[in-house]
């Protein structure tokens, strides 16, 4: 069997990765056109992972993630090579609620989360001042803390790391971008790199992430993900303060400790985002002023004395119907299966993904997390499948 997987970011690495992990004879290609990934998602992230989620199978996928990050050395080493250094930091997330409709969302999700093992504890005001007295939190109606299993890490080199595997198993990687698909009576036979040179399989795996809507649209497919600029800040502190969590506002900022100052940013809210695939390169400095600053001080008293230090933008690939990704076989094209649009988080569950789609070309079926919610046919049927934990 030949399987041509087109991107080569995390989650196209991490699909290559397992197909040659599960059957060794298949031969797989990776179709990447920016071999640095200068402008892939997952290196220009804040690249965390959190098992606070609404929905069990987004915890799962965070919890076989989360495997990858602590073990490198039985996933991810390559043989006569040092064990990858994922810099993961193990610190948890906050997710804050100043609302009863707010606190009631963290507590229906803790009962999701603690079904299926995450270690996470709600905390009221009183229990919330005792463990971080320097977070204002008198409105603060619940919070919900990670005790374990959640922080953040290099997502560049976790993302190198799975491609290094791949190739490792015998992957091979094509430089080039894909201009035409060749269909014949639905299925797609090949595609037509930007040289003229043809890929021909008999699977192929589309995982382009922000690229993904115009990718398809080659083929004549609709594939409803879009680029979304999300831009994040580093700042710094004259007041010491311990590490932080990450700090999920119910503002829509969130920030964490980066070495010896933070990072943060904004998720806005609907209406409030930039147009699809805007430029990269420009970060949204007023956004600082407007949204992050005011927050920030509210949120950490210490923080009024802050002091922006940089920033950077990336894009977040978003499937607007319901921030979910888009796994498994394209409904108009069975052999094109969909592994995109997982609106920020994606790097954490692209070992997930990955090796489901593996098991879906080599079984006919998934058999280590059922993935079936995530299917692109809920689109066709408007059956959102919803996540109340977006970041």
């Amino acid at each position: 069997m030949r399987v041509a997987v087109i991107g080569g970011g995390a989650l196209g690495s991490a699909c290559a990765l397992f197909l040659r992990r599960l059957d060794r004879t298949i031969d797989v290609q990776v179709i990447e056109p920016d071999p640095t990934l200068r402008w892939a998602s997952s290196a220009r992230s804040a690249a965390s992972i959190r098992q606070q989620f609404s929905n069990a199978l987004n915890v799962r996928l965070s919890q076989f993630g989360l495997q990858l990050l602590r073990e490198p050395r039985e996933w991810l080493a390559v043989d006569g090579e040092p064990s990858p250094e994922l810099g993961f930091v193990e610190s948890g997330y906050l997710m804050l609620a100043t609302t009863a409709a707010g606190a009631q969302v963290l507590r229906d999700s803790h009962a999701v989360q603690r079904a299926v093992g995450a270690p996470v504890v709600l905390l009221d005001a009183d229990a919330l001042a005792r463990r971080l007295p320097w977070l204002r939190g008198d409105d603060i109606t619940l919070a919900s803390l990670g005790q374990g299993g959640e922080g953040w890490f290099d997502g560049d080199a976790f993302t190198r790391a799975l491609s290094r595997k791949a190739r490792a198993l015998g992957t091979t990687w094509r430089s080039g971008r894909v201009s035409a698909f060749v269909r014949e009576a639905g299925p797609l036979r090949a595609v037509v790199l930007d040289d003229g040179s043809r890929v021909e399989a008999d699977a192929f795996v589309l995982a382009t992430g922000a690229w993904s809507q115009a990718v398809g649209a080659l083929g004549g497919l609709r594939v409803p993900v879009v680029g979304r600029r999300r831009t994040v800040f580093a700042f710094s502190c004259p007041t010491p303060l311990p590490r932080t969590p990450l700090v999920a506002d119910a503002s829509g900022v969130w920030f964490r400790s980066e070495g010896a100052g933070f990072i943060g940013g904004w998720t806005p809210r609907a209406g409030d985002d930039d147009p699809d695939n805007p430029p990269l390169d420009q970060p949204d400095l007023q956004q600082f002023d407007e949204r992050l600053w005011p927050a920030l001080a509210h949120r950490v008293p210490a923080f009024e004395a802050l002091r922006r230090t940089g920033a950077w933008d990336g894009w977040y690939e978003v499937h607007p119907m319901d921030h979910n990704g888009l796994v498994g076989p394209h409904p108009d094209c069975a052999n094109l299966l969909l592994a995109c649009g997982f609106s920020g988080h994606g790097l954490q569950h692209a070992a997930g993904i990955g090796r489901g789609v593996a098991e879906w070309i080599v079984h006919g079926g998934y058999r280590s997390l059922e993935l079936a919610p995530l299917s692109p046919a809920r689109v066709a049927a408007q059956r959102p499948w919803v996540e109340r934990a977006i970041i």
